[in-house]
């Protein structure tokens, strides 16, 4: 699994110990880790880093943890994120607040370590299926990332790596549209400098595969946006 692919963690805490402790745990897991110490950080790193899930403790300086995730939800890398909250407050209130706040699962202190990287997976299964080894099915067409698996109808096709990706993340998400600049961050990694003519290239050869036994084009142009499948 590529670097683009391995699902990645923002840690959001000022709590030292608690950052390398969980920070420790889940890159054992399997996940990349970032973190932040603070609620202005912890917005600031979304935008920068597009993570997967984020671990958004309550208490945090400057910036409280409910009202950074409002802050985050408002961006378009917080709304593709999943965001959980993490603190002390127990009460049915708080978690409805933190709920409603736009998080998308609440965990109270304190915790099993066990209990948070299963909440972690689960809501990774929700966002990006792939990513834990679920296949996905659009029509006619399935998709297995364990074994490397794409089929159309009763025909195997044969797909590069990048190809591979790209379909991955258009059946993660039907109907989604995927500007060129959010396929890049997806299927290179942030830190892979293309120009985006390349992301139309390889849509070029996937839908070339695609349709080459048959059957309609499932990748929609979005003029002046991008790409969607359905």
């Amino acid at each position: 699994m590529s670097d683009a692919d391995t699902p990645l963690v923002l840690i959001v805490d000022d709590e030292p110990a608690q950052v390398a402790l969980l920070s420790y745990n889940l890159k054992a897991a399997g996940f990349r880790i970032a973190t932040a110490k603070d609620g202005e950080e912890a917005v600031l790193a979304v935008a920068e880093l597009g993570p997967d899930v984020i671990l958004l403790d309550w208490m945090l300086p400057r910036l409280s943890g409910l009202e950074a995730c409002r802050q985050i939800r408002a961006t378009p890398e917080g709304r593709e994120a999943s965001i959980i909250m993490v603190s002390a407050r127990s009460e049915e209130g708080d978690r409805v607040r933190g709920l409603d706040t736009g998080a998308d699962d609440y965990i109270i202190k304190p915790y099993s370590v066990a209990e948070l990287i299963a909440r972690v997976r689960a809501n990774l299964r929700r966002l990006r299926p792939t990513s834990t080894g679920q296949a996905l099915q659009y029509n006619d067409i399935r998709l297995e990332p364990d074994s490397y698996r794409v089929m159309r109808g009763s025909e195997n096709l044969h797909l590069g790596p990048t190809e591979f990706r790209l379909l991955a993340a258009f059946m993660e998400r039907p109907g989604k549209v995927w500007t060129r600049e959010a396929l890049l961050d997806r299927v290179w990694g942030r830190d892979i400098y293309i120009d985006t003519r390349t992301v139309d290239v390889h849509v070029g050869r996937l839908r070339k595969t695609l349709c080459a036994a048959g059957g309609d084009d499932p990748i929609r142009t979005v003029r002046g946006a991008g790409y969607a499948m359905g």
